[in-house]
């Protein structure tokens, strides 16, 4: 398969509100945006664009935020057979998070242990060498205004100098990457729409995010939000997660070797609505006692889209149109767009917007909402 970090925009510096240089303005996006602004979408765009153009001794405060309180929430139980079609199609539309339960058939025994022996060697490297190893462009790179260390790199585990070994890291990467694309199958037959992501490289892009866990501290939001259509977490422990759901912070426990599965903006756009959705990728909750808490860290990947892509509602599959694609009308408005909850979007100015405005209890999606 085709790296898929080949269909990331790379011209965007790594913002540092810290001091140094001005983070870069937003991207021109590469995809055209339908005609369908208004007034206050424009002004509402125009106002991000010119925070992003701070400078850094007048930039938003630190993306830290913590997590104030939780709901113990039960966590819905899903496996890869076509028996569990139904608890699918619940956990995804009542909860938008559930676990996998049988991952052990994908991920080799011990690759998971390897891999966090790698990313903590990461997290133990001096700060030059972690800015000078890794590429500083966003969304990948060395996170160096995060108040923990924190690392986004893609499907290859890709570095600059070429001098860190990540075998046993890039293929826990792949590994979970084929259980996210395998995931998005189970819901598009389940749910009866057309795979738009499929196993084509140019459709999807995958991303690994590394976070040291400070579970002595409040569970907190360290760096900016990226949307994606599902995020994994393998649990390799016994360990408490703290999920922005729909409802509000909610703390869940998955089972040892599960892997924690959160679905994303995109996968609810998709859906005109109707799943559930996660804000953000899952925080260590509070409290829990670490045998070496220096030693902890969270290996995310999230499955999300190439830059170009642009992001509308999905129509159903019937028998009549299976091999119709899944596109907007050029010409006319269909029953179908009637119905439609979301306006189309640039994924690339999406992105760009919700990971440096930092509103974290404000929801992006809002402004591409069709009011009834």
């Amino acid at each position: 398969m085709a790296s898929s970090s080949t269909h990331l925009n790379h011209h965007h510096q790594l913002p540092n509100i810290n001091g140094g240089a001005t983070a870069a303005p937003p991207p021109t996006p590469s995809c055209a945006h339908p005609n369908t602004s208004t007034k206050s979408e424009t002004a509402a765009d125009a106002l991000s664009r010119l925070f992003n153009r701070l400078p850094p001794n007048l930039s938003l405060p630190n993306r830290r935020s913590s997590v104030l309180s939780s709901t113990v929430a039960s966590l819905p139980r899903v496996t890869f057979s076509t028996e569990s079609c139904g608890d699918l199609i619940s956990a995804a539309t009542e909860f938008g998070y559930f676990q996998l339960a049988d991952s052990d058939t994908i991920l080799p025994s011990g690759l998971a242990e390897a891999a966090e022996s790698e990313a903590l060697s990461l997290i133990e490297l001096s700060e030059e060498e972690k800015e000078t190893t890794f590429p500083k462009n966003w969304p990948l790179g060395y996170e160096a205004d995060a108040e923990t260390p924190s690392f986004c790199l893609d499907a290859d585990c890709t570095t600059e100098t070429g001098e860190l070994k990540l075998s046993s890291l890039c293929e826990f990467t792949r590994c979970l990457e084929k259980v996210g694309l395998k995931t998005v199958e189970m819901l598009a037959s389940a749910l009866g729409f057309k795979n738009p992501v499929g196993d084509e490289s140019n459709r999807f892009s995958t991303m690994m995010w590394l976070n040291q866990d400070v579970p002595d501290d409040k569970p907190a939001i360290t760096n900016g939000f990226y949307p994606f259509v599902v995020c994994l977490q393998y649990q390799i422990r016994e360990q408490k997660y703290c999920l922005l759901s729909e409802s509000g912070w909610v703390s869940v426990s998955p089972r040892v070797e599960s892997v924690l599965v959160t679905l994303g903006d995109i996968a609810q756009v998709w859906r005109n609505g109707e799943l559930k959705r996660v804000r953000y990728r899952p925080v260590v909750c509070s409290g829990q006692q670490l045998d070496d808490p220096r030693k902890s860290v969270t290996m995310t990947l999230m499955l999300t889209l190439p830059m170009d892509s642009m992001v509308s509602p999905l129509r159903d599959i019937s028998d009549g149109d299976k091999e119709e694609e899944y596109a907007e009308e050029e010409e006319g408005v269909s029953r179908s767009d009637e119905r439609k909850g979301f306006k189309s979007f640039c994924f690339e100015d999406y992105a760009w917007r919700v990971y440096h405005e930092r509103l974290f209890f404000k929801d992006p999606l809002d402004r591409y909402r069709i009011k009834p």
